[in-house]
């Protein structure tokens, strides 16, 4: 939390990483403490703002600028008191009345508050979060402090930096916004903006260009010289970490961290393709148990001692480097994990012939990422697409050590609470509940359980047909592009007018789910399903009940299911939201041992109440399991990082 504004200069700020771990226990002791404290001063908050209406409903819009440059000198005189900020908050909110034709809600001015206060505002989805963030940025901004408004994909990034501009314009303030594809030049006049929407990947990807212009060197002084020489043109594109909002906290923040971010560029040592298809050719040869062991939460392969004799065997016919030990165990490994861990359309889809990552949350394609350690080789060769190059990693962060070197730091979310403790351990950040502006209305109809999924997907058909009759719209959440593709088929089959939003469609994102609420619709969806856009409801769907909601699957996080059923009833709507579930889904399948299909059908015949009581707990076990799984993942990244960091920083090369 911060109590006054940034002191700001025109040097390359970012906060040193506090490695202490009895001062973060204290920390934490003290949010704790303080909890209740700042609960209160959050809900008498918005009773000042209205107090300080006065002074503002008049002004001339010439009027504003003045009065904006005047409240920067009080900011930065007097800090963040909750009476200055107050002003602030009133003058913005009129503003935004007049240009925008919205006027922030109690409840907005609430997460601004928290916002300004370094914490994760929880809000509810539909809550108004890219209104709520305005706040927090203006004052800001005002105080001179370069802003950086933080969101997962290009759409929405773009988006709100056009829908806000008008805001922003009529309080003096500059704003810009960065994407993928931008040039160089293009993102230095976005980030010497007073606000800069940006996403996660485009400006951590950026800070590392700019630690690649200015070497491991960590002082201001140093930035400062390469900025004034330009090396070889190329002028430093951020001007330090100053204050952050991240969007969709708990994607951005947690989700993504499993995997450092990586600056590479095309290596000498190739992957031929005869020594690809060797690879695979070993790789079938071994059984699972026996010669290699798979730990799907981790997405690891190891070899026991029986397979390194049986690939030795193999390689014994094959010339160059497979007479390496090392080199033939790493490539048959690669192979394996090729094989059994990545699959196309869930991890990955073809599009124009090459391999794109999908967001394993969101479900949208990873625009220029690829997979390290020969992984990305493999799978190339695997789906027969053109082999790229091997890559030579020159620069490396994690996401948890990039945003704790902002000096401010905040974030906004619907779904904090299950990993509230995380946001705490890794980056400070209290979370704040926001109550909702209207009584919830929306309605959790029973999670239904089914021996396989073409028994499910005949009852999601059969559900969709239903409220089709009653002209309720609907949307079903899937876990991958195929099953999403598979019940689009089935709809078919069936004469039903649907619309697709997968990967493959993302294009189309805004569009789609801007008829999602009309009466009648149905609507396919992987995660992506619209997260940060509202589905609004269309003329007479409320008096019919609302959207309707279908989770076709539990996910590995209890949180996208929680996202997933956000899309409907949102800001006092009405709607409702339902789970079905089968025991060969992908989270019994992967994770639940032991566990078969033989089982499944004896419970099932024995006593169907019994195997859905049975499954629904299974499937809250093996959430629950899969979540530690990976929350020791990201925090192996963290510790991997921190001392491939500390190493690098020693020897002087980048991090």
């Amino acid at each position: 939390m911060i109590a006054s504004p940034i002191k700001h200069s025109n040097l390359y700020a970012e906060k040193k990483e506090d490695s202490n771990r009895f001062a973060c226990l204290m920390k934490g002791v003290g949010n704790h403490i303080s909890q209740p404290v700042l609960r209160q001063r959050m809900f008498r908050f918005p009773a000042l703002v209205d107090q300080s209406n006065k002074g503002v409903v008049d002004l001339a819009t010439s009027e504003i600028p003045d009065l904006c440059r005047h409240m920067g000198l009080k900011f930065l005189e007097s800090g963040f008191d909750d009476a200055i900020v107050a002003k602030g908050f009133a003058l913005v909110r009129q503003v935004a009345s007049q240009q925008l034709g919205q006027m922030h809600y109690d409840v907005q001015l609430m997460g601004g508050w928290c916002l300004l206060h370094g914490m994760v505002a929880e809000m509810e989805t539909g809550e108004g979060k890219t209104l709520t963030a305005t706040l927090p940025v203006s004052i800001a901004a005002m105080a001179g402090i370069p802003v950086h408004v933080i969101t997962s994909n290009d759409y929405l990034t773009q988006r709100d930096a056009e829908l806000m501009r008008p805001l922003y314009h009529a309080l003096g303030l500059t704003v810009g916004y960065v994407i993928h594809g931008m040039e160089h030049a293009q993102r230095c006049r976005a980030y010497a903006c007073d606000i800069t929407y940006c996403t996660n990947k485009e400006i951590a990807f950026d800070y590392l260009r700019d630690k690649m212009v200015t070497g491991n060197g960590q002082g201001a002084l140093q930035r400062r010289i390469h900025r004034l020489r330009q090396r070889g043109g190329q002028s430093l594109l951020l001007r330090g970490l100053h204050f952050a909002i991240v969007d969709e906290a708990d994607s951005v923040l947690i989700d993504e961290a499993r995997t450092p971010l990586l600056i590479a560029q095309d290596s000498d040592d190739q992957l031929d393709a005869n020594t690809i298809q060797q690879s695979f050719a070993i790789a079938a040869l071994l059984v699972e148990g026996r010669d290699f062991r798979l730990v799907r939460e981790q997405s690891h392969v190891s070899l026991t001692d029986q397979g390194k004799v049986v690939i030795s065997r193999q390689a014994e016919g094959f010339n160059g480097n497979w007479c390496n030990r090392v080199f033939r165990e790493e490539l048959v490994t690669q192979a394996l994990a090729a094989h059994h861990l990545y699959r196309k359309d869930e991890h990955y889809m073809i599009a124009q012939g090459q391999v794109q990552i999908i967001d394993a949350f969101t479900g949208r394609v990873m625009q220029g990422r690829s997979w390290g350690r020969g992984i990305q080789q493999m799978i190339e060769s695997k789906e027969a697409c053109a082999i790229t190059r091997h890559k030579t990693t020159h620069a490396r962060i994690s996401y948890q050590r990039f945003f704790r070197r902002y000096i401010h730091l905040a974030g906004m979310t619907g779904t904090a609470k299950e990993v509230r403790n995380e946001f705490w351990s890794v980056y400070a950040l209290p979370v704040m509940h926001i109550p909702t502006r209207r009584i919830m209305q929306r309605q959790a109809w029973s999670v239904r359980v089914f021996a396989n999924s073409k028994k499910k997907h005949a009852a999601i058909l059969a559900r969709i047909e239903q409220l089709q009759a009653e002209r309720r719209p609907v949307l079903v959440g899937t876990r991958s592009i195929d099953v999403s593709e598979e019940l689009g088929r089935l709809l078919e089959s069936r004469g039903i007018r649907h619309q697709l939003l997968n990967a493959r469609q993302s294009e189309f994102e805004a569009d789609i789910i801007k008829h999602a609420g009309e009466q009648g619709c149905v609507t396919i969806a992987t995660n992506m399903a619209g997260r940060g856009t509202d589905i609004k409801l269309g003329q007479g769907v409320c008096e019919r009940g609302g959207l309707h909601v279908i989770i076709s699957e539990g996910h590995e996080a209890r949180r996208i299911d929680r996202q997933l059923s956000g899309r409907c009833a949102r800001q006092g709507d009405p709607g409702s939201y339902e789970m079905m579930i089968s025991v060969d889904d992908q989270l019994f399948h992967h994770h639940s041992g032991m566990i078969g299909e033989r089982f499944w059908h004896v419970i099932f015949a024995f006593s169907p109440g019994t195997a859905t009581w049975f499954a629904i707990k299974m499937a809250h076990f093996l959430q629950r399991r899969v979540e530690r799984e990976h929350y020791k993942a990201r925090r192996e990244v963290l510790k991997m990082d921190t001392r491939l960091g500390d190493i690098l920083a020693f020897s002087g090369n980048l991090e």
